[in-house]
Protein backbone atom coordinates (compact mmCIF):
# COMPACT_ATOMS: atom_id res chain seq x y z
CA UNK A 1 0.00 0.00 0.00
CA UNK A 2 1.39 3.42 -0.92
CA UNK A 3 1.59 6.23 1.61
CA UNK A 4 -1.18 8.04 -0.30
CA UNK A 5 -3.45 4.99 -0.12
CA UNK A 6 -2.65 4.58 3.57
CA UNK A 7 -3.45 8.24 4.24
CA UNK A 8 -6.73 7.81 2.35
CA UNK A 9 -7.61 4.83 4.54
CA UNK A 10 -6.83 6.78 7.70
CA UNK A 11 -8.71 9.86 6.44
CA UNK A 12 -11.85 7.75 5.95
CA UNK A 13 -11.48 6.37 9.48
CA UNK A 14 -10.72 9.82 10.95
CA UNK A 15 -13.89 11.29 9.44
CA UNK A 16 -15.84 9.24 11.99
CA UNK A 17 -14.17 11.26 14.76
CA UNK A 18 -15.33 14.63 13.35
CA UNK A 19 -17.74 16.49 15.58
CA UNK A 20 -20.78 18.42 14.36
CA UNK A 21 -19.72 21.10 11.88
CA UNK A 22 -16.18 19.78 11.89
CA UNK A 23 -14.24 18.54 8.86
CA UNK A 24 -11.03 16.64 8.48
CA UNK A 25 -8.52 19.22 7.19
CA UNK A 26 -5.45 17.02 6.75
CA UNK A 27 -3.38 14.07 7.85
CA UNK A 28 0.33 14.14 8.71
CA UNK A 29 2.21 10.85 8.94
CA UNK A 30 5.13 10.23 11.26
CA UNK A 31 7.11 7.20 12.39
CA UNK A 32 8.45 7.56 15.88
CA UNK A 33 9.05 5.45 18.96
CA UNK A 34 8.63 2.36 16.78
CA UNK A 35 5.11 3.25 15.62
CA UNK A 36 3.42 4.91 12.69
CA UNK A 37 1.24 7.80 13.80
CA UNK A 38 -1.33 9.71 11.74
CA UNK A 39 -1.92 13.23 13.04
CA UNK A 40 -5.38 14.24 11.91
CA UNK A 41 -6.30 17.92 11.86
CA UNK A 42 -9.94 18.94 12.14
CA UNK A 43 -11.38 22.37 11.35
CA UNK A 44 -14.68 23.99 12.26
CA UNK A 45 -16.10 27.48 12.58
CA UNK A 46 -15.17 27.33 16.28
CA UNK A 47 -11.51 26.47 15.66
CA UNK A 48 -9.41 23.40 15.18
CA UNK A 49 -8.67 20.12 16.89
CA UNK A 50 -6.25 17.23 16.56
CA UNK A 51 -6.43 13.49 16.94
CA UNK A 52 -3.68 10.94 16.36
CA UNK A 53 -4.57 7.54 15.01
CA UNK A 54 -2.40 4.43 14.98
CA UNK A 55 -1.92 2.06 12.08
CA UNK A 56 -5.07 0.26 13.21
CA UNK A 57 -7.02 3.58 12.87
CA UNK A 58 -7.68 3.65 16.61
CA UNK A 59 -7.31 6.91 18.55
CA UNK A 60 -4.04 7.22 20.45
CA UNK A 61 -3.89 8.50 24.02
CA UNK A 62 -0.14 8.17 24.73
CA UNK A 63 0.85 11.80 25.22
CA UNK A 64 4.56 11.15 24.65
CA UNK A 65 3.88 9.37 21.35
CA UNK A 66 1.54 12.11 20.13
CA UNK A 67 4.00 14.87 21.08
CA UNK A 68 6.93 13.08 19.41
CA UNK A 69 4.90 12.56 16.22
CA UNK A 70 3.84 16.22 16.11
CA UNK A 71 7.42 17.40 16.72
CA UNK A 72 8.81 15.09 14.06
CA UNK A 73 6.20 16.15 11.49
CA UNK A 74 6.94 19.82 12.18
CA UNK A 75 10.72 19.27 11.94
CA UNK A 76 10.30 17.58 8.56
CA UNK A 77 8.27 20.51 7.24
CA UNK A 78 10.88 22.96 8.54
CA UNK A 79 13.73 20.99 6.95
CA UNK A 80 11.90 20.74 3.64
CA UNK A 81 11.20 24.48 3.62
CA UNK A 82 14.84 25.27 4.45
CA UNK A 83 16.44 22.81 2.03
CA UNK A 84 18.60 24.58 -0.52
CA UNK A 85 18.02 27.90 1.21
CA UNK A 86 14.27 27.48 0.76
CA UNK A 87 14.49 28.00 -2.99
CA UNK A 88 15.98 24.80 -4.34
CA UNK A 89 14.43 24.98 -7.81
CA UNK A 90 15.69 28.54 -8.29
CA UNK A 91 19.13 27.52 -7.03
CA UNK A 92 19.25 24.66 -9.52
CA UNK A 93 18.30 27.04 -12.33
CA UNK A 94 20.98 29.53 -11.28
CA UNK A 95 23.63 26.80 -11.07
CA UNK A 96 22.73 25.66 -14.57
CA UNK A 97 23.00 29.24 -15.83
CA UNK A 98 26.41 29.63 -14.16
CA UNK A 99 27.66 26.44 -15.76
CA UNK A 100 26.56 27.71 -19.18
CA UNK A 101 27.97 31.23 -18.82
CA UNK A 102 31.04 30.97 -16.56
CA UNK A 103 31.57 27.25 -15.96
CA UNK A 104 33.36 27.85 -12.63
CA UNK A 105 35.38 25.12 -10.99
CA UNK A 106 33.16 22.87 -8.83
CA UNK A 107 29.91 23.72 -10.61
CA UNK A 108 29.27 20.08 -11.51
CA UNK A 109 29.67 19.08 -7.87
CA UNK A 110 27.25 21.81 -6.79
CA UNK A 111 24.72 20.78 -9.44
CA UNK A 112 25.02 17.14 -8.41
CA UNK A 113 24.54 18.03 -4.73
CA UNK A 114 21.48 20.15 -5.57
CA UNK A 115 20.03 17.32 -7.67
CA UNK A 116 20.69 14.87 -4.84
CA UNK A 117 18.87 17.13 -2.38
CA UNK A 118 15.95 17.49 -4.79
CA UNK A 119 15.74 13.70 -5.07
CA UNK A 120 15.88 13.34 -1.30
CA UNK A 121 12.83 15.58 -0.86
CA UNK A 122 9.75 13.37 -0.79
CA UNK A 123 6.42 14.48 -2.22
CA UNK A 124 3.35 14.72 -0.02
CA UNK A 125 2.06 12.65 1.50
CA UNK A 126 5.26 11.36 3.00
CA UNK A 127 6.27 9.77 6.25
CA UNK A 128 8.14 12.02 8.66
CA UNK A 129 10.87 9.95 10.28
CA UNK A 130 14.27 10.27 11.84
CA UNK A 131 15.82 8.64 8.77
CA UNK A 132 14.15 11.20 6.49
CA UNK A 133 15.39 14.06 8.68
CA UNK A 134 18.91 12.64 8.59
CA UNK A 135 18.82 12.23 4.81
CA UNK A 136 17.62 15.82 4.31
CA UNK A 137 20.22 17.16 6.71
CA UNK A 138 23.06 15.25 5.05
CA UNK A 139 22.00 16.24 1.53
CA UNK A 140 21.63 19.86 2.61
CA UNK A 141 25.10 19.92 4.17
CA UNK A 142 26.65 18.34 1.06
CA UNK A 143 25.07 21.11 -1.02
CA UNK A 144 26.35 23.80 1.34
CA UNK A 145 29.86 22.37 1.14
CA UNK A 146 29.70 22.10 -2.66
CA UNK A 147 28.72 25.78 -2.72
CA UNK A 148 31.79 26.64 -0.66
CA UNK A 149 30.17 26.98 2.77
CA UNK A 150 32.89 25.76 5.10
CA UNK A 151 31.80 27.51 8.27
CA UNK A 152 28.64 27.17 10.27
CA UNK A 153 25.79 25.58 8.39
CA UNK A 154 22.99 27.96 7.35
CA UNK A 155 20.71 24.92 7.22
CA UNK A 156 21.55 24.04 10.83
CA UNK A 157 20.91 27.66 11.84
CA UNK A 158 17.51 27.50 10.13
CA UNK A 159 16.70 24.34 12.06
CA UNK A 160 17.67 26.03 15.33
CA UNK A 161 15.38 28.92 14.42
CA UNK A 162 12.55 26.46 13.76
CA UNK A 163 12.61 24.99 17.28
CA UNK A 164 9.98 27.46 18.48
CA UNK A 165 7.62 26.56 15.64
CA UNK A 166 8.15 22.85 16.26
CA UNK A 167 7.38 23.27 19.95
CA UNK A 168 4.41 25.45 19.04
CA UNK A 169 2.85 22.75 16.88
CA UNK A 170 3.42 20.08 19.51
CA UNK A 171 1.80 22.30 22.15
CA UNK A 172 -1.10 23.08 19.80
CA UNK A 173 -1.70 19.38 19.17
CA UNK A 174 -1.65 18.62 22.89
CA UNK A 175 -3.76 21.64 23.81
CA UNK A 176 -6.40 20.98 21.16
CA UNK A 177 -6.49 17.21 21.34
CA UNK A 178 -9.95 15.72 20.95
CA UNK A 179 -9.62 13.23 23.80
CA UNK A 180 -7.65 13.14 27.05
CA UNK A 181 -3.98 12.21 26.76
CA UNK A 182 -2.22 10.00 29.26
Amino acid sequence: MTVAEDVGRIARAAAAFAGPGEELAGVLVAETLGRRVYLCAFESAEGHAWLALGADAEALTDGRLVREAASLAALCVAEEESAGGGHLAELQTRLSELRETDNPQGIEEAEAAAASLAQTLQPEPRVASGAYLDALGSASRRLEQALGESGASPFAAAMQAAVGSVEGLAADVEGNYKIPLE
